[in-house]
């Protein structure tokens, strides 16, 4: 188990017994404890008397030789998809968003190399319009009944797109998206500024939301429509993110209501920001150190409209 960094699961616990621990278990001020156990390999966690509180404790280890510890952390990271290697202009600008949005579709790279031949594109919007579900086919209907003829939607247009799509599935025990949600959505999907997203940007967003719902329904066993702050650390990880225990509290701090749970609405915006801020990221990490330098002016424009 040494040098392995990651959040150990609920089975780990099942599965192994405790070796030491306090006598008492009890809502004291204070609990000391001494433990003498064999040379091996310990996972010390240290947990409060009631959940989602804080606590401080000092851990005194003696022994015979040297001996190694280290704190259980993941790496922050994300998972990307494959995009091309050519780097984008780092989004300093709203404008400059498309550079982060490259796998919107996948006619836009090699529409700008000119290497797709008219063929191709019919063969692709045959193949496209064969493939066309009947959800798609009600979203299209949809959109371009609140759209209008510009197919274009706002913030406000979009909230009113989602819920009536979220009130379809009866299996979803939610009360819809905020208009605050929607904002962050536009923000990440938003490819020229202009505040609005079009058919295609919303079905690349939708594909995204589809794959946080499976997700979210999947650890929401009793179907009350929220997911503990346990849970949502789990969800997280499911959805490719790899966050530290410093924050996955701010999201807990942020994202869940006074019994820390965390409802649909939230647990999308969550996924929404993290999107975002991981893919901006990317785009100032021009040589992949993990390290960017921003100025007032572009730290103000990224985070504003994020």
């Amino acid at each position: 188990m040494h040098g392995t960094k990651h959040h150990l699961q609920k089975d780990f616990f099942l599965y192994n017994a405790s070796k030491a621990r306090s006598k008492t278990y009890i809502n004291m001020r204070e609990i000391s404890e001494r433990f003498r156990l064999p040379p091996s390999e310990y996972v010390i966690i240290p947990s409060t008397y009631d959940p989602h509180q804080e606590g401080e404790f000092i851990l005194r280890v003696f022994s015979e030789k040297r001996s190694l510890s280290e704190e259980v952390e993941n790496m922050i990271e994300a998972e990307r998809p494959l995009v091309s290697t050519k780097k984008g202009k780092p989004i300093i600008f709203v404008s400059d968003r498309a550079n982060s949005n490259k796998e919107l579709t996948a006619d836009e790279n090699a529409g700008k190399d000119g290497e797709k031949t008219q063929a191709d594109k019919k063969k692709h919007s045959s193949t496209k319009a064969h493939e066309e579900s009947e959800e798609q086919k009600q979203f299209r209907n949809i959109f371009r009944q609140i759209a209008g003829d510009d197919m274009e939607i706002n913030a406000e247009e979009l909230r009113n797109v989602l819920n009536n799509v979220v009130k379809k599935h009866k299996d979803l025990r939610s009360e819809g998206f905020e208009l605050e949600s929607c904002r962050s959505m536009i923000a990440l999907m938003d490819t020229d500024g202009s505040g609005k997203i079009n058919f295609d940007e919303f079905r690349h967003l939708w594909d995204k939301i589809k794959s946080w719902q499976k997700i979210f329904k999947r650890y929401d066993t009793d179907h009350s429509g929220t997911i503990n702050s346990y849970e949502m650390r789990n969800a997280v990880n499911d959805a490719g993110f790899r966050l530290n225990n410093q924050l996955y509290d701010i999201i807990t701090m942020r994202y869940a209501d006074k019994n820390m749970n965390i409802d649909f609405d939230s647990f999308i915006c969550c996924f929404v920001r993290l999107d975002a801020m991981f893919r901006a990221f990317h785009a100032f990490d021009k040589d992949g150190d993990g390290i960017i330098k921003l100025n007032v002016l572009e730290w103000l424009q990224l985070t504003l409209y994020a």
